[in-house]
C-alpha cells in the first residue's frame, strides 16, 4: 500500500480531524483514509464493467452472442510500439 505525507497541515484542520475521528471511533489516520476514499471513490461512481453488462442486457445480448465475438477476435499477440 502507498504512503502519503501531508505537510503544512494547519493545526485547526488537524484538531478537527482528531475530533471527527474520535466521534467515529477511529484513529486520526483511519479517519483520513475514510475521508479520502469517500471523496475519490463515491458509492454512485460509474463502474465500467457494470455499465457494459447493463448495456448488453438492455440490447438483449445472450451468451451465444459473446461466443461469436470470441470466434472472430484476433488472437495474434500485439506488437509493441516502436518509437523510432
Amino acid at each position: 500500500m502507498a504512503t502519503v505525507t501531508v505537510r503544512n497541515l494547519p493545526d485547526e484542520v488537524h484538531r478537527a480531524l482528531r475530533v471527527r475521528a474520535s466521534m467515529h471511533g477511529h484513529s486520526t489516520e483511519a479517519e483520513i483514509r475514510s475521508i479520502l476514499e469517500a471523496t475519490v471513490r463515491p458509492p454512485k461512481r460509474l463502474r465500467l464493467g457494470t455499465a457494459l453488462t447493463e448495456l448488453g442486457r438492455r440490447v438483449g445480448l445472450l451468451e451465444e452472442d459473446f461466443a461469436v465475438f470470441e470466434e472472430v477476435r484476433d488472437k495474434m499477440p500485439a506488437e509493441p510500439v516502436k518509437f523510432e
